[in-house]
């Protein structure tokens, strides 16, 4: 069974940085797609920041300068780096993965990040 397990979610004060990790496991994970998202309460889920197999970025514009998504295919893990936070970046967040060129798709249980101001 396809595993994603997101850490390093908490509370901080706003200009502060928290870094996430999402560890994959059962899958060939330098074929995926990897990506976060966040959902606020009452809000949508939305797209933070996106990589693909082969390290291509990109970011929503609210996170853009702020955040770097980055990945390490030795320890099958995505990152995201997000400094200068902000309250309006508290949600929870999720990782996301889709295999390259498939419908094959997994979601991380979610990471609470809350941002004081």
């Amino acid at each position: 069974q396809v595993q994603l397990v997101e850490s390093g979610g908490g509370a901080v004060q706003a200009g502060g940085s928290l870094r996430l990790s999402c560890a994959a496991s059962r899958i060939i994970f330098r074929i995926y797609a990897m990506g976060w998202y966040r959902q606020a309460p009452g809000k949508q889920r939305e797209l933070v920041a996106h990589i693909t197999s082969g390290a291509t970025t990109n970011y929503a514009d609210s996170v853009k300068g702020r955040f770097t998504i980055s990945r390490d295919n030795v320890k099958n893990t995505v990152y995201l780096q997000m400094n200068s936070l902000k309250p309006e970046d508290s949600a929870v967040y999720y990782c996301h993965a889709r295999q390259t060129g498939s419908s094959y798709e997994y979601w991380g249980q979610g990471t609470q990040v809350t941002v004081s101001s």
